[in-house]
């Protein structure tokens, strides 16, 4: 991993506040940031998800955040 603590160390804490520092500075990034910035802040959001979704596989979906929700809306 070129930047950062490699994910799976991170402890739930540390990923979580990881995860929120990164969707709270991604508007930022996209407006102002460079193209290696935006690659990178992507690459970074991309393996911290991974790694959420790898720890949480049974987490709570909304069904209205899925295909067949939004559907039947």
């Amino acid at each position: 991993m070129a930047d950062g603590v490699d994910p799976q160390d991170l402890s739930d804490e540390l990923l979580m506040q990881e995860l929120s520092h990164l969707h709270a500075t991604r508007f930022e990034t996209l407006q102002h940031g460079g193209a290696d910035a935006l690659r990178n802040h992507t690459d970074r959001t991309a393996a911290l998800e991974a790694e959420y979704l790898r720890r949480n596989p049974e987490r709570d979906v909304d069904p209205n955040r899925t295909r067949e929700g939004s559907r039947q809306r």
